[in-house]
């Protein structure tokens, strides 16, 4: 009989429920206890022979020296909504589309000189003798307004209540103070984070692995005053809670010019990850980026010097540590902590450059989910959760793997769970078994692909969140369908094109709306890009463009590689023209596309010299295309979202792109059903992606093998 493997597994203890904790640490067979936020571990648990994780914050959990110190606390620049004057003087009240318990305006000397007034109906920025300020009442009154124009006031805030303090307060109902964060730009407060940590270092001797919580700055989350819209604005990797008068003064020493308000509130729009960036955002990136590191690292060799491993959290307070930067092995990190609800988000971890990559699994041990759904809570089914989280986690670690997985928050609501006491223990099992299974490689298909967007590989597998929160964007539906596709993925950006990143590619894959970073937007403009893909793909390549791929205004075409993808979008300027008129191409179609793809519709769409094989279409739009282009080749799809279907259709298109036959080994004939195979162990792993039962046939070195998997179901079996 096989040894059971153990290992792997961080459980989150909780005191006062020592028995519990011991318990499912033994069954679930973990190695490691943490704590989490709001939770605390007792000395039975830290002496009971497990490694000890814990969790710190290094911004926050400082209210006492904040309050004596309140200049030293985070700030963001924030835009009142546009107020429309009746008379030549207006008054603005600056809080009043904002969470007070969130900000508090900076009216210093040093914050005011950035202030910003805009008339926003001819945008322009009004002489700082126009307006004034009254700190009693909160305005900003403006004289010689222009009647029926709209005006707008960019300032300075601090934040007095830390970001995801806020979300645990909602969610979990916590009645506690609300935590302040402190920005440790100055050298004050850089002091006193260091003499915090060395204390707290020398006072828990049973940690092993001191886990940052992340790093200083919590990606933005921007609340507003009325409960009818509180997230006024969200971005995961946004800079603007890193801003101060300080950061702005040394940048402006650094760099040779100044930033000021407008640079980040960018006509109320801000810098969402999803447009592309400009010189003085990734100029200030880099900035910040530089500083993150330098000091962080000095805190990274203190947990060192107490022989104590230190591992980052990727989510929470991340911004300006960037994984998928150059410098990032500089922290001296040990391991990098992912929380995940998507496959894409399994291998943004385990492709960071840390010796162990951790997975923090869904759903959480908390009464209510993200969402605000029941967890585990009445009407709550937590085994569900987990099943349908892991059912997309788990195809990623089939492709790449990562180290460990974890849990977090409250141990003590699964004791009215033991079903999901039971599914985690199954799962641990099914993971330990995938991991054991690596360390020879994975058997992978001849393809390599690019996806090509304007940041590169600095967003590798990802966009600006979760899945839930970037779901409109067609590539975050890429890269979930990329995440377990037996194919090798990289990320590259405009700049690797022109310096010749496109060598050893075989397919490139361009995703997005017109004018974002995942499209590319201005990049396009370039007339040496253009020719650099065109070549390649003429010589032998394959393009595939969704959505608004390479489109630009300015230019003959709209999509830049019209003449490679053999379709254009007419965005009114053609209403007039003729359009070329075609058959759905009925065998490639049936080649290509599995039964359930859903392929949506886009307006405007046309053929441009009639060449393109159409084998989908809807009203009498192409939908989908392939176009012959000298030895290559470009495929058009109207739009893409992930499901089951239309990843083996991805699949099918990098194929064909390569001029792979479909009958290839290793591969299941069921869309609902994925395989993976590892030569060194000579196992097949074969899963079920669905919530029904699914029989599939994988053809093998050794002959045909036959599955019939349950809902969700792994199975394993020797070739």
């Amino acid at each position: 009989m096989t040894e059971k493997l153990t290992g792997g597994f961080t459980l989150p203890g909780e005191a006062g429920y020592e028995d519990l904790t011991l318990q499912l640490a033994k069954k679930w067979g973990a190695d490691v206890i943490r704590d989490s936020d709001g939770t605390e571990l007792s000395d039975e648990i830290t002496n009971s022979g497990y490694g000890i994780y814990s969790t710190i914050c290094i911004i926050r959990d400082h209210n006492e020296w904040a309050k004596e110190h309140p200049q030293y606390l985070q700030q963001s620049f924030l835009m009142t909504q546009p107020v429309m004057a009746t008379e030549i003087s207006l008054s603005i009240h600056l809080m009043k589309d904002f969470f007070e318990e969130q900000f508090k305006v900076n009216d210093s000397a040093d914050s005011l000189k950035y202030w910003e007034v805009y008339d926003r109906t001819s945008e322009t920025k009004l002489a700082a003798e126009c307006w004034s300020y009254d700190e009693k009442s909160g305005d900003v009154t403006i004289s010689g307004a222009t009647p029926f124009h709209n005006y707008t006031v960019s300032f300075l805030a601090y934040r007095i209540w830390e970001e995801i303090s806020m979300y645990n307060h909602v969610t979990n109902n916590w009645d506690k103070e609300h935590l302040m964060p402190v920005d440790p730009r100055s050298s004050e407060a850089q002091d006193y984070m260091y003499g915090w940590l060395k204390n707290w270092c020398e006072t828990h001797p049973h940690t092993t692995v001191v886990r940052f919580t992340s790093m200083f700055y919590n990606f933005v989350w921007i609340w507003g005053s009325s409960e009818r819209n509180r997230n006024l604005f969200t971005d995961w990797g946004s800079y603007d809670f890193t801003v101060s008068p300080q950061a702005l003064d040394e940048f402006e020493k650094e760099y040779g010019y100044a930033l000021c308000a407008e640079d980040f509130i960018n006509q109320g729009k801000l810098h969402v990850t999803h447009m592309p960036a400009e010189k003085k955002q990734r100029d200030y990136m880099d900035f910040t980026n530089r500083f993150v590191i330098a000091y962080g690292k000095k805190l990274v060799d203190l947990v060192h010097e107490y022989g104590k491993k230190a591992y980052v959290f990727y989510d929470d307070s991340w911004v300006g540590v960037e994984p998928y930067g150059e410098r990032f092995p500089e922290f001296g990190f040990d391991g990098l902590i992912k929380c995940v609800f998507s496959g894409y988000e399994a291998r943004l971890c385990a492709g960071a450059k840390v010796e162990t990559h951790e997975l923090r699994l869904h759903p959480y041990l908390f009464p209510v989910g993200l969402g605000g759904a029941p967890t585990f809570t009445e009407g709550g089914d937590p085994t569900r959760d987990a099943k349908e989280y892991w059912n997309h986690v788990r195809r990623a670690l089939l492709r790449e793997p990562v180290d460990r997985l974890g849990l977090g928050g409250y141990l003590h609501l699964v004791q009215d769970y033991p079903d999901f006491c039971d599914y985690i223990e199954e799962l641990m099992d099914e993971f330990r078994t995938i991991k054991s299974m690596h360390g020879g490689g994975v058997y992978t298909l001849p393809v390599n692909v690019a996806v090509l967007h304007s940041w590169g590989a600095l967003r590798s597998w990802t966009l600006s969140g979760h899945f839930h929160e970037t779901y409109m964007h067609d590539l975050i539906h890429i890269n979930e369908s990329l995440a377990g596709l037996p194919v090798n993925v990289k990320f590259i950006s405009f700049e690797d094109v022109e310096n010749g990143a496109l060598a050893d590619v075989d397919v490139v894959i361009n995703v997005g709306k017109a004018g974002t970073a995942w499209s590319g937007g201005s990049a396009w403009k370039s007339a040496s890009l253009v020719a650099k893909l065109q070549e390649w793909v003429y010589k032998g390549g394959c393009l595939i463009g969704v959505g608004e791929p390479s489109a630009t205004e300015g230019f003959a075409d709209y999509f830049r590689m019209s003449q490679v993808l053999g379709v254009d979008e007419d965005t009114g300027a053609k209403v007039c023209h003729g359009r070329w008129q075609f058959d759905v191409d009925e065998t490639l179609a049936e080649q290509l596309i599995p039964a359930g793809t859903v392929i949506p519709k886009k307006e405007g769409i046309f053929l441009t010299d009639g060449e393109a094989k159409v084998f989908a279409a809807e009203d009498g739009i192409p939908t989908a295309a392939v176009h012959a282009f000298g030895q290559g080749k470009g495929i058009y799809l109207a739009g893409y979202q992930y499901n089951n279907a239309n990843t083996r259709m991805l699949l099918q298109l990098l194929m064909y792109a390569k001029g792979l036959s479909f009958a290839q080994n290793y591969l299941t004939d069921c869309a609902d059903t994925e395989c993976a195979y590892y030569p060194n162990s000579k196992k097949l792993v074969v899963i079920n992606n669905s919530d029904h039962v699914q029989t599939t046939s994988v053809m093998t070195e050794t002959g045909k093998k036959e599955f019939t998997l349950q809902p969700f179901e792994t199975q394993m079996a020797d070739v």
